[in-house]
């Protein structure tokens, strides 16, 4: 009896240790806004840290991490892109490992390279080993966004939960864009002698006729 006793403890003891380490070891995510226009995503919670902007790239750190982000509709000049180095870290990203994980692109690059571009100059992080690089972009809001993490997990476990917005000014401007061109479309499209007999038709006047008693009555009129 006592020896199933001292079994049972022991596996109740694993249990609870096993659990402890899954806790431990487990990564809690908190939801930030990374761009101008409101698009989302998950990062390390109460590691995350805002390291500030450079010409309109914005960059955060944790432990074993680093998250770039880059809005062009916003800045609007590509020129600056590559003043702060964010296609140089893009060239230098796909030059790495490239590996295809749940519908992402992943290169896996040394630290090393990692930290020798340009725009890292503003922060002090000390990263060694591989990194697991996921860039991202999207047409319709113009987000730019590299991933790159020690962790492939954490790396794959943000791009999957990255939402992106488009400001009203966007919506805006695509509605505006859109309605002028359906106008222009009509105009191109409608053809004025078909317009003039659907007129006449439903009013049963002559529009000729009315354009010249228009005239004859005018052209009465002192000046």
């Amino acid at each position: 009896m006592n020896r199933k006793i001292a079994i049972i403890g022991i596996i109740i003891l694993i249990i609870a240790v096993v659990i402890i380490l899954v806790m431990l070891t487990s990564v809690s995510y908190e939801r930030i806004e990374i761009t101008p226009n409101g698009t989302t995503m998950e990062v390390p919670a109460n590691k995350t840290k805002f390291d500030g902007e450079l010409a309109g790239v914005k960059i955060w750190n944790w432990d074993n991490g680093i998250l770039v982000t880059y809005n062009s509709h916003e800045d609007g000049s590509i020129i600056n892109v590559s003043e702060v180095g964010f296609s140089t870290l893009n060239d230098l990203i796909k030059n790495g490992e490239k590996q295809e994980i749940d519908g992402f692109t992943c290169y896996v690059i040394n630290a090393d390279e990692l930290l020798e571009i340009h725009i890292f100059d503003i922060i002090k992080v000390n990263y060694n080993g591989k990194f697991y690089c996921i860039p991202l972009y999207n047409e319709t809001t113009h987000d730019n966004i590299i991933i790159c993490c020690n962790d492939r997990d954490i790396a794959l476990h943000m791009a999957k939960s990255v939402e992106y917005k488009i400001s009203t000014i966007s919506s805006a401007e695509n509605m505006t864009g859109d309605l002028l061109s359906r106008a222009e479309d009509y105009v191109n499209d409608t053809n004025l002698s078909n317009v003039i007999s659907d007129v006449e038709e439903k009013t049963g006047f002559d529009l000729d006729d009315l354009k010249n008693e228009l005239e004859r009555y005018t052209g009465k009129l002192p000046i």
